[in-house]
């Protein structure tokens, strides 16, 4: 999809106010009046962009409710475990959280870095690149993410516990969620638990946590003032889901759709449904890509999102490493936000593809690949982790957490690996219950 070409409204603004400022100094009279003028101008023309028909044909393609994405879904698996395989479940579930943990933790503190800045910063450093390790050092150690981890407890050097991050409080949020209401939770439930335990958030998330305490219905959360309704911040919430109905994509998607919705519409939903169920799948399977095919079963066939997910499988064999699959992607997408669910699903899949089962080569790809990639090395960690389990895991990845994670959740600041393995296997028990 090309995009319109877009002025830079942001610099003719901004010129405004520093001639204005200029004009002022001078003695000029009637900036006011100008500013009146503009400022209704900008709002006529929003007025006008909202009133703009949408393609019929397209949102018919592209619906939001369960009932009609599931009747334009391909045919596939739905369920790939007849029953709950503890044994089985209990090392993948661990592969699969160990690696979202490590792929995220690796990519924060360079998320949305260019490749250039990356590299430039491991040669500094004297690290490899694409990065076999967590950094050394990193820059600005002092300065909070999220007023909680300094940016050096990110690195080698200062890790002890998986430090804060929305890619990781939301899983956790996701196991909370469903242990109070359980795994047939509904959007509004979502919405308690978003209101109890989220203090802030960002983007689509945010809008959504102003509508909640708005009293804006849970349902009418996700489509009130929200422009960013189909970027990634439902598809970084996707793993609770296939961590609890592993083997059981549909089931897995189901719950995705439920959490999505509440922020959600179109892309957004789907990249969540499409994620979860891969995750689901790759429970039962030993590759990745295979995972990913399955994923495609459970959002509609005519959709952006599963004809961009075609393309980066079709174009996979011809990516040799970042630098190729974050051209391609540019080159694809271009125009498009750094924060869409589209261009960073292709990322994923395209570090997925190069990777194969190598656990850190997978994350090391899509970290170096750039745009939003501690979501998407957290995903990509994920999904390859539970195909391959805590075997496929090198130690060095997940021997700094000393088995705990650190959270901005409202009362739920720490957590235990050993603990979270036992809770999300009780979910998934009750889940094939």
């Amino acid at each position: 999809m090309a995009y319109p070409r877009r002025p830079d409204l942001n610099k003719l603004v901004s010129s405004l106010w520093e001639h204005s400022q200029l004009k002022h100094e001078h003695g000029a009279k009637g900036i006011e009046k100008v500013y009146r003028k503009a400022e209704k101008a900008l709002r006529s023309a929003f007025k006008d962009l909202q009133k703009l028909p949408i393609d019929k044909k397209l949102a018919a393609a592209e619906p939001n409710g369960l009932k009609a994405i599931k009747a334009l879904r391909p045919k596939g698996p739905r369920k790939m475990w007849e029953r709950f395989d503890a044994e089985t479940y209990a090392d993948r579930l661990r592969g699969a959280m160990l690696g979202r943990f490590a792929g995220c933790t690796l990519g924060a503190p360079v998320e949305f870095w260019s490749i250039d800045r990356m590299q430039e910063w491991a040669q500094e450093i004297g690290q490899p690149f694409p990065p076999v390790g967590y950094w050394r050092r990193i820059t600005n150690p002092h300065q909070l993410r999220y007023e909680m981890s300094r940016r050096d407890a990110y690195t080698s050097e200062k890790m002890d516990g998986v430090p804060v991050d929305d890619d990781i409080a939301y899983t956790l949020l996701g196991l909370l969620t469903v242990e109070e209401f359980g795994p047939k939770f509904t959007t509004d439930d979502n919405g308690r638990s978003w209101l109890k335990y989220l203090p802030y958030a960002c983007s689509a998330e945010r809008v959504t946590l102003k509508n909640l305490k708005k009293k804006v219905p849970a349902r009418k959360c996700g489509e009130k003032d929200n422009p960013f309704r189909e970027w990634i911040g439902a598809d970084i919430r996707s793993d609770p889901w296939g961590y609890m109905a592993p083997g059981w994509p549909a089931f897995a998607a189901d719950m995705a759709y439920r959490d999505a919705y509440l922020s959600h519409r179109r892309q957004g939903i789907y990249g969540a449904m499409f994620f979860s169920a891969a995750i689901a799948a790759g429970f039962a399977l030993s590759d990745p890509m295979q995972a990913i095919e399955i994923g495609l079963t459970e959002i509609p066939r005519q959709c952006a999102l599963a004809k961009a997910v075609k393309w980066a499988m079709k174009t996979a064999p011809k990516i040799s490493d970042h630098r190729v699959a974050r051209a391609a992607v540019d080159k694809r997408f271009a125009g498009m936000g750094g924060v869409h669910t589209i261009n960073n699903a292709c990322l994923t899949i395209f570090g997925l593809a190069i990777g194969g089962t190598d656990f850190t080569r997978v994350i090391s790809e899509v970290v170096a690949m750039g745009l939003d990639n501690d979501c998407t090395a957290a995903t990509a960690g994920s999904l390859v982790g539970a195909c391959v389990g805590l075997k496929g895991i090198p130690e060095h990845w997940y021997k700094p957490f000393n088995n705990t994670v650190y959270s901005y959740l409202i009362g739920q600041e720490r957590f235990k690996i050993d603990d979270l393995v036992r809770r999300f296997s009780t979910q998934a028990k009750r889940v094939y219950a």
